[in-house]
């Protein structure tokens, strides 16, 4: 009998989604015979049952193409808004899926959608999920597809911006995409030969940064560039964090909960605003005048790079394999060059950030860069 199986994109969009649906669907229907259909719009379309037949022409002319044929939500299935209301959709999207005889269901997403996909495993359907995050931080496997892509770019804008630093003497910080791992800002960082580096996994000294930046003046080089992830955090900061978190945790009554939660909120609200801030501090410690450059999603967009086409057309390839196999209830996931598939249990509420004593870090203090340590 024809296998039957579904895909769908979920989370924010990536370099490399339509190579990675085009893998899977060229290799399920050319290779193994089988039927293949997109929901759209990620779980919201699964729980709608929105679809479209995946197949001959309709994958022809997307490896190149950046975002996802099937668009993107980040609804849960199991917390989705319907009509103003937050309900559990997991018995639509079983009855959807036993309604389109599907055999198995393919995830394309990043963290959340690991989790997301697990819980639809353990209600019993047939789950396969791709990891995709320009982040780079999806336990248990070497890379995510949009990665390489994600990091060309900001290479390039930190490469523009250092022309403009030069000719004006200044301090340039330029803000890259990555709340809670720093995979992004530290390629790009050192491939694009920032003098500063600040990612999430080392709390920053303001001070040091000033310092390091003075120092280059005191050598001549009277600009510097300040490579800065969304959640990288200062150490005075991250002491305040630490500190609230710990009063939440101890707190015996609502009125201490309530006010650790709301000191919580607050330094939250700085975080969104800690690049400026940043600025404004290296401005009154050197002298210099210091801009701000947010490359926001500018780095999700585009096409996907060489390297992302062919991860992803690997892992979706490779994961038409583990289908005709029966294989289910896994990632797709590349480690020391292979595709293994590797359990959800194993992925989902797992995150991949820097190790301190990775080989990057290791080059970046090598060749002089400021980690702000």
């Amino acid at each position: 009998m024809t296998k039957q199986i579904g895909i769908l994109t979920a989370g924010g969009d990536s370099p490399g989604l339509n190579a990675a649906i085009r893998g899977v669907g060229k290799a399920a229907e050319g290779f193994y015979g089988m039927e293949v259909i997109g929901f759209r719009d990620g779980f919201r379309g699964l729980a709608e049952n929105r679809t479209v037949r995946l197949g001959g022409n309709s994958l022809s002319g997307i490896l190149t193409l950046g975002g996802t044929i099937l668009g993107t939500s980040r609804d849960k299935p199991h917390k989705m808004v319907v009509g103003g209301k937050t309900h559990d959709m997991t018995d639509a999207i079983i009855e959807n899926y036993e309604s389109n005889h599907l055999d198995a269901l393919v995830c394309l997403g990043g963290g959340g959608t690991q989790k997301n996909a697990l819980r639809l495993a353990q209600s019993g359907l047939n789950i396969l999920t791709l990891p995709k995050t320009i982040d780079n931080d999806v336990a248990m496997t070497d890379y995510t597809f949009g990665f390489d892509t994600a990091m060309n770019i900001a290479t390039e804008a930190i490469d523009r911006l250092h022309s403009t630093a030069h000719s004006h003497h200044r301090i340039i910080v330029v803000e890259i995409m990555g709340h809670r791992a720093g995979w992004l800002t530290l390629g790009s960082g050192i491939a694009g030969g920032a003098d500063v580096i600040l990612i999430p996994e080392i709390a920053y000294d303001v001070k040091s940064v000033a310092e390091a930046i003075r120092n280059r003046v005191r050598k001549g080089k009277g600009f510097s560039i300040v490579a800065v992830a969304e959640g990288a955090v200062s150490q005075a900061h991250a002491a305040a964090r630490e500190e609230v978190m710990s009063l939440r945790e101890n707190a015996t009554d609502k009125a201490e909960k309530q006010k650790a939660k709301a000191e919580l909120a607050a330094l939250k609200a700085l975080e969104g605003e800690h690049t400026i801030q940043l600025a404004h501090e290296l401005e009154e410690l050197t002298g210099l005048e210091a801009r701000v450059s947010i490359l926001g999603h500018l780095q999700r967009g585009g096409t996907p790079s060489a390297r992302d086409r062919i991860l992803a057309t690997r892992l979706g390839s490779a994961c038409a394999d583990y289908i005709s196999q029966d294989v289910h209830g896994v990632m797709v996931a590349c480690l020391a060059g292979e595709t293994q598939a590797i359990p959800l249990e194993q992925v989902a509420g797992q995150r991949k950030t820097v190790p301190l004593d990775h080989p990057w870090l290791m080059a970046a203090r090598r060749v002089g860069t400021n980690l702000g340590d």
